[in-house]
């Protein structure tokens, strides 16, 4: 769903699962009625909004009809109505003083309909209004004052539209806004002033649009901000300290751009951050300098890049980190020793389809709280007898689609809760340099998932004889 706050007010639609009035009680066709005030119509009968409504309605919900207009008196005569919704109706026009007779409304919901234009001043008589819905419309422009007067508005959804360039002050009478859900779009261009009134914005959603850039200071005022949500634009380029003014973010998506490049500190000044996702961006280099402290950041994804390697500090200030995607990047050939030297709590590392042909013996030695290990479809020839040394409560180790062709009995002597080892898919050298290693396999053939998967290549004698129990070297 687009929209966290979405259905804040909404979720009151559970009381249809109370009681439905008599037939004694009033209640229009095509609709059900609740004795506490929640009334659903359904269907192509309905074509504007039912005149003969309970007294006491508060919660009116349409969906499926054929009301294509909100015309001067649809809503008049509702003077308890406070959650209004049309939705699913192929709605395309709104009369300007279609409001004018409903001041008292909390939320307005016109998702998934035909609206292309909307009124400026449409909206002007709801000073209460916290909550207003015009996703899943056809807008191309939003009006001068379209948004005037709402100076109650929490929650604002204009996703899935056809928005292209909004005005720098389209937003700035809407002071209290924490929402604003601005994505699936076609926003190619977002003045740096825009957001500049949103001061308690809470959540910003601009993903899936075709912004090519991010104007500097765009985010200056946004000191409250705990979600950010920029990933499929077009963006090729960072402003430096474009997100520093960001103190209290808790989420940042950057995945599915064009960024080549990171400028250095570009992750500064944001400690509170908790997940942050680049992947998806065709990267050739990070900066020294690039990762602030982030004691609280538990997710982190950089995958899908052009990187060939990483600065040995760039994860060194995520002493929180539980789970690092470090996956998919097939130029990724090398890693510096001391890359993972900080990461006390990391539970999860993939390093998976990566293009690794070899690791430093100390690479893992700090991760010894890490139980899962994923070093799958890599290009690994051979593995340091002490690799895995460190990882006394790794539970899951995937080595297969390598280049492996032995490996030490002793490579997993150390692992003594390991449930799960996967082997398969490498070209394993079954001559007497690989009997301490088939040996451990005998023994220990439940923890080796894919035991029939581990082929022997070589020698003639030995192709295709799996190893462990089935191989039988030749003596000497």
């Amino acid at each position: 769903m687009d929209s966290l706050f979405r259905g804040t007010l909404w979720t009151i639609l559970i009381l249809f699962t109370l009681p439905h009035l008599t037939c004694n009680m009033l209640c229009p066709g095509s609709c059900l009625c609740n004795i506490m005030g929640a009334v659903k119509c359904v269907g192509d009968a309905i074509t504007d909004i039912p005149h003969n409504l309970p007294v006491y309605t508060y919660l009116l919900q349409l969906n499926g009809t054929q009301m294509n207009i909100i015309n001067e008196r649809s809503l008049a005569d509702q003077d308890l109505l406070l959650l209004f919704s049309l939705t699913y109706s192929h709605l395309h026009a709104i009369h300007p003083n279609a409001f004018h007779v409903a001041p008292q409304l909390k939320s307005v919901k016109l998702s998934s309909n035909d609206l292309s234009t909307i009124s400026a001043r449409v909206f002007s008589p709801l000073a209460t209004l916290e909550q207003l819905y015009l996703d899943g419309n056809q807008l191309e422009t939003i009006a001068p004052d379209m948004f005037e007067g709402l100076v109650s508005l929490l929650v604002l959804d204009l996703s899935r539209n056809k928005l292209t360039s909004p005005a720098s002050d389209v937003f700035d009478g809407l002071t209290k806004l924490t929402f604003l859900n601005l994505g699936r779009n076609s926003i190619n261009k977002l003045p740096p002033t825009i957001f500049h009134s949103l001061t308690n914005l809470l959540k910003l959603m601009i993903y899936n649009n075709d912004l090519e850039e991010l104007e500097a200071g765009i985010f200056d005022k946004l000191v409250n901000l705990v979600e950010l949500k920029i990933h499929q634009n077009q963006i090729t380029i960072l402003p430096p300290q474009v997100f520093w003014s960001l103190k209290n973010l808790k989420t940042l998506t950057l995945s599915s751009n064009r960024l080549q490049a990171i400028p250095e500190k570009t992750f500064y000044n944001m400690p509170k951050l908790t997940k942050l996702t680049i992947y998806n961006n065709p990267l050739l280099s990070l900066p020294d300098q690039l990762m602030g402290h982030m004691p609280d950041m538990t997710d982190l994804y950089l995958y899908a890049t052009n990187l060939t390697t990483v600065p040995g500090n760039v994860f060194a200030n995520m002493s929180g980190l539980l789970r690092l995607n470090f996956h998919l990047n097939d130029k990724l050939r090398e890693l510096p020793s001391d890359l993972f030297c900080c990461l006390p709590k990391l539970e999860k590392l993939s390093l998976k389809s990566n293009d690794l042909l070899y690791l430093h013996p100390q690479l893992f030695s700090g991760l010894t709280t890490l139980g899962i290990l994923l070093l799958n479809d890599n290009k690994l020839k051979s593995l340091p007898d002490n690799i895995f040394q460190g990882l006394g409560g790794v539970l899951t180790v995937d080595l297969k689609n390598n280049h492996l062709e032995t490996l030490s009995g002793d490579t997993f002597l150390s692992n003594s809760v390991l449930k799960a080892l996967h082997l398969g898919g490498n070209p394993w050298d079954c001559t007497c340099s690989i009997r301490g290693f088939a040996k451990w396999i005998r023994k220990h053939e439940h923890v080796v998932l894919d035991g029939q998967d581990v082929m022997c290549h070589s020698p003639v004698y030995q192709l295709l004889r799996t190893i462990g129990r089935q191989i039988r070297l030749k003596p000497v």
